[in-house]
Order: C-alpha cells, then sequence, then structure tokens
C-alpha cells in the first residue's frame, strides 16, 4: 500500500545545543539522589549467526515492580503526565511544548532517557511526524558532539511495552558498549544490508534515512513503509492497512543516525532451560532487541545461555515472523 507525503512542514524542534550533558549532569544528581534507580549489570557478548549480540545479567532489577497489562491504563501510575523537576531534562517542541525528555526511572544503562508526549497519547497508537522528528532531533544534536544514540519504540502486547502514554527510549551507545573490550555495535545499524538482515531468525524492515535530514513527514513516511511491510508480514495482506489511530501489529521500531527499522513481534519472548532440560526462566525482549541486546534477571537464566547461547537464536525465532531468507 502506498502512502502519499503530506504537503505540510513541520516546524523542526529545537533542542539544547549541550543535550550530552544535560542529560548526563541530570542522570549523575537525579542517581545520587536516588531519585532514579541505576542497576549495575555483568556483560558478556555471545554469537548468535555470526552477529554479535550483548547478553546483560541485572539481579537487582528482578526487584523492579512489574506494572500491570498496558491494556489497562487507569490502573498505572503515569511517570510522563507530570514529570517532576528531578526527572524532567528539558520540555521542548513546537509551542506549547509538544515533548518532554525525561530520565529512565529504571536505568540499566548509564544516561537512558525518555522522549515522552506531553499530552496523553496512546502508546499503541501509531507514531505521529512530530514524534519522529522529536527523536531525531534528539539524535542529531548527540552526532553534533560526535556521539550516538539509539532510539526504539516498543508497541503491542508483544514488544515489551510497559507504559501506555506514548514514549520512545533513547541509548547514549556509548555507555551501551560499557564492560566490553570491542567486537560489538549497535545491530540497526547495519540493517539496511540484506546480508546482515538475512542472518536474522525473524523478519526485519529496514531503510535509510541519512538524507532525510531529520524531516518528520518524510520519516513518517518512510516509518508507514516499513510499518506496511510488517503488517504484510503479520497478516498476509497489504490493504486495508490503518496509517493513523490503533497499530493492527505488535511491533518494534529502532532509530540510528542511518536507519529506520521495523520488527513486527508475534510473542514478547521464550522459556530458558538450563543443561539438564529444566525451565530456569524466560527471556524477554523489547526494541532494544534491534541494538543486538538482551538482559536477564536472574544467575540460572545468566548461565544458561552463556552455556547455550543457540537459546538466544531460538528465542529470537519465536518472537516475530520467521525470516523468509532462512527458510
Amino acid at each position: 500500500m502506498a502512502t502519499t507525503p503530506s504537503n505540510k512542514m513541520l516546524p523542526k524542534p529545537h533542542l539544547p545545543p549541550n543535550l550530552p550533558s544535560l542529560v548526563a549532569t541530570a542522570f549523575s544528581r537525579s542517581v545520587a539522589t536516588k531519585t532514579v534507580n541505576f542497576y549495575p549489570t555483568s556483560v558478556t557478548l555471545l554469537t548468535i549467526n555470526s552477529i554479535p549480540f550483548q547478553l546483560r545479567y541485572s539481579p537487582s532489577l528482578a526487584s523492579k515492580p512489574k506494572p500491570p497489562s498496558v491494556t489497562t491504563p487507569k490502573l498505572f501510575f503515569n511517570p510522563f503526565a507530570s514529570p517532576t523537576q528531578e526527572m524532567l531534562i528539558t520540555p521542548f517542541g513546537t509551542s506549547p511544548p509538544s515533548h518532554n525528555l525525561v530520565l529512565n526511572k529504571f536505568a540499566v544503562v548509564p544516561e537512558h532517557f525518555i522522549l515522552s508526549t506531553s499530552a496523553f497519547k496512546p502508546q499503541t497508537h501509531l507514531l505521529e511526524a512530530d514524534d519522529l522528528a522529536a527523536a531525531y532531533a534528539c539524535i542529531d544534536a548527540y552526532a553534533r558532539h560526535n556521539k550516538e544514540l539509539f532510539v526504539f519504540f516498543n508497541s503491542g502486547d508483544h514488544s515489551g511495552a510497559s507504559q501506555p502514554h506514548r514514549h520512545l527510549q533513547l541509548l547514549p551507545v556509548e555507555n551501551m558498549k560499557e564492560g566490553l573490550e570491542g567486537g560489538w555495535d549497535v545491530l540497526a545499524k547495519g540493517l539496511t544490508d540484506p546480508n546482515t538482515r538475512g542472518k536474522l531468525p525473524f523478519e526485519v524492515f529496514a531503510r535509510d534515512i541519512k538524507g532525510l535530514g531529520g524531516d518528520g513527514e518524510e520519516l513518517r513516511r518512510v516509518y508507514l513503509e516499513l510499518y506496511n511491510q510488517a503488517c504484510e508480514a503479520v497478516l498476509g495482506v497489504a490493504e486495508d492497512i490503518k496509517h493513523e489511530g490503533e497499530a493492527q501489529i505488535s511491533y518494534n521500531l529502532a532509530m540510528t543516525n542511518n536507519t529506520m527499522a521495523v520488527v513486527p513481534r508475534l510473542t514478547e519472548g521464550g522459556v530458558v532451560k538450563d543443561k539438564d532440560g529444566q525451565e530456569v526462566g524466560n527471556l524477554a525482549l523489547n526494541g532494544t532487541v534491534l541494538a543486538g541486546t538482551a538482559l536477564v534477571r536472574s544467575e540460572m537464566e545468566w548461565n544458561a545461555l552463556r552455556e547455550d547461547p543457540d537459546q538466544v537464536n531460538q528465542v529470537l525465532g519465536r518472537i516475530g515472523v520467521p525470516n523468509r531468507a532462512k527458510m
């Protein structure tokens, strides 16, 4: 289903030029005052179909409160409705501000922060042009300081989403590499290469966005093309795919300076077993799977996956549509 670019031009969102240091200062202050819970991790590198895949273990994260289903928003405390001064990095966008940058309350990667809409908008609805323009403005603000950001979005019951208020998550790539000696980089950066996509056990759709200059309408045009492909992979049809309101599938989106990628999701994860075949946990994956990362909270899962990395590959094969290139 073809998409038609809009003729309207969105004003580009303005961000403080010192955004990386602004985020770093806010994070350090909030960790010191225990406003943000920072969970140190152990990390190892697995090789999945010749792709370096990062596995992190955070036992402290097991104590993080587990929210109810995202389909029952009234049961939620909404941290994005009126962010406190301790959590707020900066509001930005058009006037009045359309978005807020806030710290992630439960951080595994240092300086993990969040782009949320100022007014409540559903996480399960399709992203709008100003959401994508705002996310890319953050990426560009980091790039101006020779730094990289990985942006991801979880939407739907099988995506790893945990809050009903629309938000994208942002991770400084330099901090994602903490504890690693080398050999790993963000997976999404290479997903425009068919050879890289062909190594994955699930279907993923990607496009180069470098030449779009952060234009929100153009970014949304690409997003909808990728979303169409993802819907067709899940639903088997290309017609009647809606471009407004509720998304018709669960999916993750990732953005880097050069690439946008969408992976349709069918499940959140899969069972992990020890060497004796006993179930020891469940590996759950969100949009960071498009960075080439996974996180576990128990030592038994950590040990089982390091001893048998093929289990990660098996879970990856279950979370989405099987890759036709591998069939």
